[in-house]
C-alpha cells in the first residue's frame, strides 16, 4: 500500500511540472508572438512606401527608355 501511495504521488507531481512547465512555454510563445505582431505594425509603414517608391523608379526607368529610344530615332549620336 505504501508503494502505491508513492507511485501516485510521484505521479501526480510528475503531471503537476508538466503543466507548469507547458503554461511556461505557452506563456513565452504567447509573448513572442504579440512582440512578432508589433514588428510587423512598426514595419507596414515602410513596406507601403518602399512599394511607392519602386513603382516611382519603374515609371522614371520606362521614361528614361522612351527618351533614349527618341534621342536614337533623331540621330542623336552623330
Amino acid at each position: 500500500m505504501s508503494m502505491e501511495r508513492r507511485v501516485t504521488s510521484a505521479l501526480v507531481f510528475a503531471v503537476i511540472l508538466e503543466t507548469a512547465g507547458a503554461l511556461l512555454w505557452a506563456g513565452g510563445a504567447a509573448q513572442r508572438l504579440t512582440m512578432l505582431e508589433d514588428r510587423v505594425e512598426a514595419a507596414r509603414p515602410i513596406s507601403e512606401r518602399l512599394a511607392r517608391v519602386e513603382t516611382t523608379l519603374t515609371l522614371m526607368q520606362d521614361q528614361l527608355r522612351r527618351i533614349e529610344e527618341q534621342v536614337q530615332d533623331d540621330g542623336g549620336g552623330e
